[in-house]
């Protein structure tokens, strides 16, 4: 089946007349004719009724007259999005991002963005995943690239890799020569983690009580480069995300095992209204950034 033949059954099905409908679709009358015939040997039923010079729908035409106008309307869609996406763009592109993304991943993105559509204004902010969510729901993102959210009302989450919790501390530390440690280890150490509302502190003590592990919270902090900067100065461990460890200061990287915590992060969207082409084309540019990365990107999930 192909798109010509969808349009053209749509032009008979509005005009209910050969004649006319060609006239709609500029072609003639036989070509119209033979392409529905097609339609109609392809999915094995008549669509339309040709007798006493009358053209009405069939049973089976009247059936897929609506399945017919959703799937040409959603293919227009499509088209007039790519059609968009091609042109030069202009506007604003408002993404919400978490600390940790925006750091390398955002940045980075935003960068070969920029390069591609430098009439877009864009706007990066970052905070919490309910306050971004939120956000979201409001219209005050296009996109969120942020981790995995627990609920998805509403809303399409698409993976885009794992990223793995590590413990880091800095070359004066007890455990500066260790290359693996497990959660229970970390019972009643002085560890300085970011506060409760963010999704990763939740993860993180979900897996300390899987653990049956209580580590001693000393110091919450909102900002990663402020945990790594105390870490620096201080007998003190963090956990962050690998990626978000400068090679510059100096600290020491432990794998963190038993089980070993990772964060899935990704694009959120919303599941209805329309996307606009400043964010599908920023979304493209981070799905690409990710396959040149060598991380392994994950299944889809919405």
């Amino acid at each position: 089946m192909e798109l010509r033949h969808l349009r053209y059954f749509l032009a008979v099905a509005e005009r209910l007349s050969f004649t006319q409908a060609a006239a709609q679709v500029h072609v003639t009358q036989s070509t119209l004719s033979h392409q529905i015939s097609q339609l109609e040997e392809e999915l094995g039923h008549l669509l339309f009724d040709r007798t006493r010079g009358r053209v009405t729908l069939t049973a089976a035409g009247e059936l897929f007259l609506p399945k017919a106008v959703k799937a040409l309307a959603e293919l227009d869609s499509g088209i007039a999005i790519i059609n968009e996406a091609t042109r030069e763009l202009t506007g604003e592109l408002r993404i919400g991002t978490t600390p940790t993304l925006n750091m390398e991943v955002v940045p980075n993105c935003v960068a070969l963005f920029t390069q591609q559509h430098p009439s877009v204004h864009v706007l990066v902010d970052e905070g919490t995943g309910s306050g971004l969510i939120a956000a979201l729901r409001a219209g005050e993102f296009d996109v969120l690239l942020h981790y995995r959210p627990l609920a998805l009302d509403g809303l399409v989450f698409e993976p885009l890799y794992s990223e793995e919790m590590v413990v880091v501390v800095n070359p004066q530390h007890a455990w500066h020569t260790r290359k693996r440690i497990r959660v229970v280890e970390l019972h009643r150490r002085e560890l300085a983690l970011p506060p409760r509302k963010f999704s990763t502190r939740v993860q993180l003590d979900e897996a300390f009580e899987a653990a049956g592990t209580e580590p001693f919270i000393s110091t919450e902090l909102s900002s990663i480069a402020g945990m790594l900067a105390l870490v620096q100065r201080s007998p003190i461990a963090t956990i962050v995300s690998r990626s978000a460890v400068p090679p510059h200061l100096g600290l020491h990287i432990i794998s963190l095992e038993g089980p070993a915590v990772a964060r899935t992060p990704g694009l959120i969207w919303l599941a209805e209204g329309t996307r606009s082409p400043a964010a599908v084309s920023f979304a493209a540019i981070v799905r690409g950034a990710v396959k040149l990365s060598g991380q392994q990107p994950e299944r889809a999930a919405g």
